[in-house]
């Protein structure tokens, strides 16, 4: 994914969506001079973010590190000691981590964009970690990818906020978007920006919690279920949506946090999520099994869509005609 300027000529100013100034040094100047907005730049990576319109502030990102292909490695040397020992261990463990859709929707994704474009660009949004499944893409020399997240601790190649996409209009070929939408103020307004940075037809796909507890500390926003996924994304034309995860992965979660629940101590609380962690990887395998049935995308862990741009919005009725579960 390497340096930004790989794909500058698709950016563009998060607040007003203009051009960007030609410049030398560690900036970037918006061209519109009504808006006249400056982000920094630091270490090859720009901060493309609105600090009037974000929790994100550019004083956050003073000490990153330079991007290349030697980040994660760089990462990954910085978890060593006794730290990094401990989150190797837990890495080990059993965790709620079943993905029934990710493997499949994104062959899906790789062969519709070569079949339209020789170099398409996909964007993650929200991709400082790389999600399940992704080799497909990754594993692709054709697919350029272009890695966005808001965290200065992310292998991102570019910082943004998601509410506000720093990309062209109509530049993108896909967006994809795991496990993001929950830890946004306004994932409409979110989706919004992936429907505009789309080209005519691009395709999207969003994995999504429903049946899940708390996570990512205060960055933690909003479930959806199956129903409600499909209404955010109103302005797409299903390919695929479903289960990420059924029932079984839901009772995991919700028994790690049943147990922590039990104390005020963090450190007991922590060991009690920990041994809950390790007796309920049974719950997850059943969704293996079950996970794909109607039943269970009524108590599904997390919702999958795939789809394409649209510039017709799926009517309200037309959605609920659409419910696929047993609540009848």
């Amino acid at each position: 994914m390497g340096s930004y300027q790989a794909f500058a000529e698709l950016l563009c100013c998060p607040t007003c969506k203009g051009a960007f100034a030609p410049t030398a040094g560690e900036v970037l100047r918006c061209a519109d001079a009504r808006c006249g907005k400056t982000f920094p730049i630091v270490g090859d990576r720009p901060v493309l973010i609105d600090e009037d319109r974000s929790v994100f502030q550019h004083r956050d990102y003073q000490s990153v590190p330079a991007a290349g292909p030697d980040l994660e490695g760089r990462s990954a040397k910085a978890t060593e000691g006794a730290g990094g020992k401990a989150r190797l261990l837990l890495s080990r463990l059993p965790s709620p981590s079943v993905n029934l859709s990710a493997v499949r929707c994104f062959e899906s994704m790789k062969r519709l964009l070569l079949e339209r474009n020789a170099s398409p660009v996909v964007l993650l949004v929200g991709g400082g970690i790389r999600g399940k499944g992704m080799s497909a893409l990754t594993g692709e020399p054709a697919i350029r990818l272009i890695n966005v997240d808001p965290s200065p601790d992310s292998t991102a190649s570019i910082f943004c906020d998601a509410h506000d996409l720093p990309f062209r209009d109509g530049s993108i070929d896909a967006v994809v978007a795991q496990a993001v939408l929950e830890h946004v103020a306004d994932p409409w307004r979110c989706v919004e920006e992936i429907h505009r940075l789309l080209k005519p037809n691009g395709i999207v796909y969003a994995e999504t919690p429903f049946m899940q507890q708390v996570h990512l500390h205060g960055y933690d926003f909003t479930r959806f279920s199956h129903m409600g996924h499909r209404r955010l994304f109103r302005r797409f034309a299903e390919i695929e949506s479903g289960a990420v995860a059924g029932p079984g992965t839901a009772l995991a979660w919700a028994w790690r946090y049943f147990l922590a629940s039990w104390t005020r101590s963090r450190p007991l609380a922590k060991a009690l999520a920990l041994f809950g962690r390790i007796t309920a990887f049974v719950f997850e395998l059943t969704d293996h099994i079950f996970g794909q049935r109607p039943g269970a995308l009524d108590g599904a862990s997390c919702i999958f869509f795939l789809g394409t741009k649209a510039e017709t919005v799926v009517s309200d009725r037309e959605l609920i005609a659409g419910y696929r579960g047993t609540q009848r």
